[in-house]
């Protein structure tokens, strides 16, 4: 088994460029808040609201840099809560996902798809998974969890990129099942 970190990923959206602008003002740039664990990604002081049918949920995360399409990641509790039928996916593959709009400080912004509930997974550089003995897109296993409320999440997907460090991604609903637990052990069948 390896021992691998664990971070509980909150809701949050990508957004692209034009997107930014359309929720916040022509010409509007991100701001920086602080630094996430993969090189490169980072949070923003930026908040919108995300509008479903039965509700909305207001001051999400907006994360960086801009991407080439908007994608809300939600947890499937925050899902059912807005009444948005999201689907579990991997990151950017968003095509037939939920439906939303997005209400920001200077417009808002419906979105046909793009949210959905990410599937849990663990970033690696390729290097770091050739040390493993793992591919990029293999299935494993994945044991955690504190006294009392150990798991072993099934069906994680392993994400290799150049320069990623090495970490699980698991949303609130799946953080809260095992305790909060911040270390797992990668099992492979």
């Amino acid at each position: 088994m390896k021992k691998i970190l664990v971070e509980t990923s909150a809701r949050h959206i990508h957004v692209t460029q034009e997107a930014l602008e359309a929720l916040f003002g022509k010409g509007y740039q991100m701001t920086f808040r602080k630094e996430l664990s993969q090189p490169g990604q980072f949070a923003t002081n930026e908040r919108v609201t995300v509008v479903g049918p039965k509700k909305e949920l207001k001051n999400v995360s907006i994360l960086g840099p801009a991407r080439s399409a908007c994608q809300v990641e939600l947890s499937m509790t925050d899902a059912r809560s807005v009444g948005i039928d999201a689907p579990i996916r991997e990151s950017g593959k968003i095509e037939g996902s939920g439906a939303c709009k997005l209400v920001g400080p200077a417009g808002e912004l419906e979105l046909k798809e793009g949210v959905i509930v990410a599937k849990r997974h663990i970033h690696m550089s390729p290097e770091a998974a050739e040390e493993m003995g793992l591919k990029s897109g293999q299935i494993v296993k994945v044991a955690m969890g504190a006294e009392g409320r150990k798991v072993i999440f099934d069906d994680v997907v392993i994400r290799t990129g150049e320069g990623w460090n090495v970490g699980m991604h698991i949303d609130t609903d799946e953080n809260n099942a095992c305790g909060g637990a911040d270390e797992g052990e990668i099992i492979v069948d």
